[in-house]
């Protein structure tokens, strides 16, 4: 039988869900065609559609420079172009953040933005939201000559004065130690890339971040606080014929690791260059205790199982891959390290997908259930009080009516009062949100900011980040709060329902400031 390859399962894995946002589309056109989608159940479904149809599965590459990291995105990706796509040869080294994915909108390109804008207070997130800020280059996907030579762009560096270095935050002065500063330092042109393109892992879904080295991770703390920590994995590159450096094990540390300790999953170790083990006077067992050998001792450097460390040759398996040669790529080990990929990040992807459907249409659903069987109730009353009518009798008639207006005016009052609860809630929600607000928030941090700055002792920036703390924990104080009136609410709507209606217990979707 014909193994499996990393493609393989993503498209098995995007043709579920594809499955899954048609079975949550005809759930809507449901309520749609049985008068059941309110504003706030078609805002619920139609929330959950656009998350998972822009469902994506990032996979964060991290590594010290040399590890050989581009390469092996080369060649678990990209093999299949025939060329090395991504610039992963000797000196020219990664420099600028990366991330790879398909804009089915915005086309074929590479974003660049330049280094400078570190000077500028935007985060990444806000530059991301102003395409005239970044400097764009199109990409022909059915050239892949033309594709190598934009991606060199990803390589470029330039000259600056030490000041200028500084300034920008790229002067590591520990790489100089022992070594006179020199005049002039060397630093990427570009601050952080996007590319797009039609590729077939891309277009199911697949997104690829490719990160710099540890001093260049440091200094970009978005990279740190949000773009790694939110990728379904990370796999991090050691070469196998260094072992565990002290700059790699600060890496793992301060970067890598991160919350996934307490996880204990997500993170993905790869032992690249075991080729440069491949002895042919030690013979196959000496190889193989060689490579075993580098895994104990790297499952030891950082405290993993050996489950988690993958030895392979991403050299030799991009190799194998151009030249469609399986033996080699057999050899390469790339294959074990595709299947863990395939088996345990995607079916944990699969299972938070689950979850979120059944956070966020589950709760509809019974809801749904439940106003359908009362309505059955209630029809099959009818109809039984119909059987029983002596439609004769002019008065029982009469009678009938005037009860039925009579529960058509209970009814009315009762719209009247759950529109009023409504509002009263649209409200509380809206301050919820405005407590929270980024704007507000930003103003907190930049008064803060600017009484840093203007801080001519330690004491006074202490000071001040006790203020900036304080601050924002009345903010959350008050966000508590309000999420508490919100939930005493929402419990006091849904028991007047009930009492009301004589509905069975509805439990409610509550809000979690957790």
């Amino acid at each position: 039988m014909k193994n499996k390859h990393f493609e393989d399962y993503l498209h098995d894995y995007s043709q579920w869900r594809n499955r899954l946002v048609a079975a949550v589309g005809q759930y809507q056109d449901w309520l749609d065609r049985n008068n059941l989608n309110d504003a706030a159940t078609h805002e619920a479904t139609s929330r959950l559609l656009d998350s998972m149809q822009s469902d994506r599965i990032t996979l964060a590459f991290a590594a010290e420079f040399s590890r050989g990291k581009t390469e092996l995105i080369n060649a678990m990706f990209f093999g299949g172009v025939g060329v090395r796509l991504l610039p992963s040869t000797p000196g020219r080294t990664t420099m600028c953040p990366s991330e790879f994915f398909f804009d089915k909108e915005g086309g074929n390109y590479i974003r660049l933005l330049q280094i400078e804008s570190r000077l500028d207070q935007m985060s990444l997130s806000d530059f991301k939201k102003r395409p005239q800020s970044w400097m764009h280059i199109e990409l022909d996907p059915s050239s892949p000559t033309q594709m190598q030579d934009a991606f060199q762009e990803l390589v470029a560096v330039k000259q600056v004065s030490v000041k200028e270095a500084k300034k920008l935050g790229l002067y590591f002065e520990e790489l100089y130690q022992g070594h006179k500063t020199p005049d002039m330092i060397e630093i990427p042109c570009w601050r952080h890339a996007m590319i797009s393109f039609p590729h077939p892992l891309l277009k199911e879904g697949l997104a690829i971040l490719d990160t710099p080295g540890l001093n260049a991770v440091g200094s970009e703390p978005e990279l740190t606080l949000n773009m790694l920590p939110s990728a379904q994995a990370v796999l991090f590159v050691l070469a196998a014929d260094t072992g565990v450096t002290k700059s790699d094990l600060d890496m793992w540390r301060n970067h890598v690791r991160g919350d996934r300790a307490k996880r204990k999953s997500g993170v993905i170790v790869v032992l690249n260059k075991i080729d440069t083990l491949w002895d042919d006077l030690a013979g196959g067992a000496g190889i193989e205790e060689s490579i075993l050998s580098q895994v104990t001792a790297t499952a030891s450097v950082l405290n993993i199982s050996p489950d988690v460390i993958f030895p392979v040759s991403a050299k030799q398996a991009l190799l194998a891959k151009v030249k469609s040669n399986p033996e080699l790529l057999e050899k390469s080990r790339l294959h074990a390290l595709e299947e863990y990929i395939s088996n345990q990040v995607l079916s944990q992807r699969r299972s938070l997908l689950v979850q979120s459907v059944n956070d966020g249409v589950g709760h509809l659903v019974s809801d749904s259930s439940a106003v359908l069987y009362s309505q059955i109730n209630n029809i099959q009353s009818q109809l039984d009080d119909m059987r029983d009518l002596d439609t004769a009798n002019q008065s029982t008639t009469i009678k009938l009516m005037a009860e039925t207006r009579r529960e058509q005016g209970r009814y009315l009052a009762s719209v009247e009062k759950f529109q009023n609860s409504r509002k009263v809630f649209s409200v509380q929600t809206r301050m919820l949100l405005e407590a929270l607000s980024l704007k507000r928030i930003d103003i907190i941090i930049k008064h803060s900011r600017r009484s840093m700055v203007g801080s001519l002792t330690t004491v006074g920036i202490k000071k001040t980040m006790r203020d900036l703390y304080e601050e924002l924990r009345k903010v959350l104080q008050e966000v508590i709060k309000l999420t508490e009136d919100n939930r005493r609410l929402v419990r006091s709507i849904y028991k007047k329902f009930q009492e009301q209606h004589g509905f069975k217990e509805i439990k409610p979707k509550l809000f979690s400031i957790r």
